[in-house]
């Protein structure tokens, strides 16, 4: 759910067109486009007037409209998944396994990538959402708490309504880590006809445990008195960036492993003694209380607290998880951390029962590295030859 660590992650975007064919060095300049949707009416009941979200995509639909390929993002992240959005800017964070040539071919495939509703990165101009910070055109003012909530279900249909209006007819892979990953199963078992391939990455079900945790993350930001109940937006209003910091220190920590953490065993910050002075601190609270800082600073309260219900309201359409895949596609790729602390070994491994018990094809991969549930979103090269080969099947 998280991107390199967390400080300032670099999720500018930027605009350009380009050929599909064209060399690699050329072809990793991208444009981001906007998809103006119209009026939107979520699963919830409510009604958005003017939905809009950003996307990028990388390669050429062909003439049936079935060589489509989706990548969902992660809860902190957005549709910058592969290729730079300037020249010389950093790469998307599946850069890796998308492009020419590579594990996600886009030689072969036409790949699109599209920013969510409700995306906490509402500071950075360049990202395209529709939430509580959008102006509601009956008021004139930011939405705040009254823009509708929106569930998982909610991410996919607009996300359909985007392929519709690109010509795509199929889908032969879905695929994310994280809240990407739920994104995926939430389209397998929405659109089982319309999709071919899944491949859910660092994910499993949110269960009334995760549910749980999701409501630790967000509890600081209700406890800042400058949340106001979501009514910061308005001039000489300070927004709750404590609440947010102390939030994004949560699912920092969360989403990473012991093994990283030991660089810091033991060790207090320079001229500090934490056995003598209690207001003095260790290395490690220092790290995540400068990363989480600046992490707020690049992101949105109101927003976070509704990416948080979206991920509670996983599935919420299906008695259970097995309800849910049972009619879905039969191919599937389930990639798992297994010092991921967000979404446990035993939760993957029930997933991957599911599927089996509903008769799916499911094959397996580990991600290796110290950075546990983080391994998702930055460590996939080397599972790179088994997702060419999961496409070639």
């Amino acid at each position: 759910m998280l991107r390199r660590g967390l400080p300032a992650l670099a999720l500018a975007l930027g605009l350009l067109t380009v050929s599909a064919r064209t060399p690699a060095a050329a072809q990793e300049v991208l444009e981001k486009r906007v998809f103006e949707g119209g009026a939107y009416q979520t699963r919830g009941g409510g009604t958005i007037a003017n939905l809009r979200i950003g996307y990028q995509t990388m390669g050429s639909l062909n003439a049936a409209g079935t060589n489509a390929i989706l990548i969902c993002h992660f809860f902190s992240g957005n549709s910058h998944a592969f290729g730079r959005l300037a020249a010389g800017g950093p790469a998307g964070y599946w850069d890796a396994i998308i492009g020419p040539g590579k594990p996600i071919d886009t030689d072969r495939y036409f790949v699109v990538s599209a920013d969510t509703l409700v995306n906490v990165n509402v500071p950075d101009a360049n990202t395209v959402t529709t939430g509580p910070a959008s102006i509601n055109p009956d008021t004139g003012r930011p939405y705040a708490m009254t823009f509708p909530v929106v569930s998982m279900r909610d991410f996919v249909e607009t996300q359909k309504r985007l392929l519709d209006s690109l010509g795509v007819k199929r889908l032969a892979l879905v695929a994310g880590p994280s809240n990407g990953g739920l994104q995926a199963i939430e389209w397998a078992a929405a659109y089982p006809g319309f999709v071919e391939r899944v491949m859910p990455v660092v994910a499993a079900d949110i269960d009334a445990w995760m549910q749980g945790w999701l409501d630790i993350w967000e509890s600081p930001i209700r406890l800042d008195p400058n949340w106001r109940e979501g009514d910061y937006y308005g001039q000489g209003r300070e927004a709750p960036l404590r609440g947010l910091a102390e939030a994004w220190k949560i699912v920092t920590l969360h989403a990473r492993d012991r093994l990283w953490a030991k660089q810091y065993d033991r060790q207090p910050l320079e001229g500090q003694d934490p056995a003598r002075r209690i207001g003095d601190h260790f290395a490690i609270e220092r790290w995540l209380a400068e990363a989480a800082a600046a992490r707020a600073r690049t992101s949105d309260a109101n927003s976070f607290l509704y990416m948080i219900r979206a991920n509670q309201l996983f599935l919420n359409e299906y008695p259970s998880l097995a309800a849910a895949v049972a009619g879905g596609p039969a191919r599937w790729l389930v990639i798992a951390a297994p010092t991921d602390r967000v979404f446990l070994s035993e939760g993957v491994g029930e997933l991957v029962e599911a599927l089996k018990a509903g008769g799916k094809q499911v094959a397996t991969a580990r991600l290796a590295g110290p950075l546990g549930h983080q391994n998702g979103v930055v460590g996939m090269a080397p599972v790179g030859a088994r997702i060419a080969a999961f496409l070639a099947e």
